[in-house]
């Protein structure tokens, strides 16, 4: 069974806005709502226009540990896309793209498949389906995963249900890792069109 994709040319269009920590940053990536620079030390600035995203990276109860990415600073609306979204301006870890053929590659593809296989028992539900979906992942018996792994998937069923937001395992760059292979929940939030 086959996983959708992440249309990579559906990628944020904006120029970066004129902001003293970004003066001389290189860009190291884009996303349909975000853009990401190099800030040096191991960490980058991210900015998002996703209003969902900018609620799991800013609200006091969003989830944390080692699932998650470490948010260094939030830094204020530093701009407006052409669309007039705000454009917020996080300084957090740096992240890596997680490859293949590693143990943190397998978990990520077998955490997608399972995901995306409970999204389609749930489909006829919606927007619903991704916080079902979720849940159900953190109820299986025996248990899809364990430990910390486990107590980060039943953080973002909480929150997302809490804030009826739409968790998305499926996109590419919402499941990374750190430079030690720990696998990181970055992004695991879609926008709501």
């Amino acid at each position: 069974m086959t996983t959708p994709t992440q249309d990579a040319s559906a990628t944020i269009r904006d120029p970066l806005p004129d902001h003293p920590l970004l003066q001389g940053k290189p860009e190291l990536a884009r996303g349909r709502h975000s853009i990401v620079l190099d800030a040096g030390n191991e960490r980058v600035y991210k900015i998002i226009t996703d209003p969902d995203v900018f609620q799991l990276y800013a609200a006091e109860d969003r989830p944390q540990g080692v699932h998650f990415p470490i948010i260094h600073a939030y830094h204020g609306i530093i701009g407006r896309t052409g669309q007039g979204l705000p454009m917020h301006l996080f300084e957090m870890e740096r992240l890596y793209p997680i490859p293949a053929r590693t143990p943190a590659g397998e978990l990520a593809a077998r955490l997608t498949q399972v995901y995306w296989e409970m999204c389609q028992q749930w489909g006829e539900l919606g927007i619903r389906m991704g916080r079902l979906a979720l849940k159900q992942m953190t109820q299986l018996q025996p248990p899809l995963v364990e430990g910390t792994l486990a107590e980060a998937i039943e953080a973002l069923a909480q929150f997302a249900e809490q804030y009826k937001l739409l968790p998305d395992l499926i996109s590419r760059d919402n499941l990374m890792m750190r430079r030690d292979g720990t696998l990181v929940f970055s992004s695991p939030i879609a926008h709501r069109e």
